[in-house]
């Protein structure tokens, strides 16, 4: 199996949901994700439309590491919570058809 190939579902916490999330954002292999991190992958996953959520994030970070998802100390789990809201603050919604259609109609502004 090459690098290529190695699926997302290769990190552990990551299921069939979450790699198709990142098929959408382009990470097609758990190496491709493993290179830039999981900070940078994550912040794929937003601009790409993905919602944000905590347990998500958390899971990709303790995955990389090989660990479950439920592994880390309190003191942990509150870095990744500073981690996970600054990535949330400067990542730019997606411009998606649905918010297109809405600003069309005069739901949103306008981008």
């Amino acid at each position: 199996m090459s690098a290529a190939d190695d699926p997302v579902t290769a990190i552990r916490n990551l299921g069939p949901a979450m790699a198709a999330e990142f098929a959408r954002a382009g990470l097609t292999s758990a190496t491709a994700i493993r290179e830039i991190g999981a900070d940078a992958a994550y912040a794929r996953l937003l601009a790409s439309g993905h919602k944000a959520h905590f347990m998500a994030y958390y899971a990709l970070v303790l995955g990389l590491q090989g660990r479950p998802w439920n592994d880390a100390t309190p003191d942990e789990k509150a870095a990744l919570r500073t981690r996970f809201d600054a990535l949330k603050a400067q990542t730019p919604p997606a411009d998606t058809a649905l918010d297109r259609a809405l600003a069309d109609i005069g739901v949103l502004p306008r981008r």
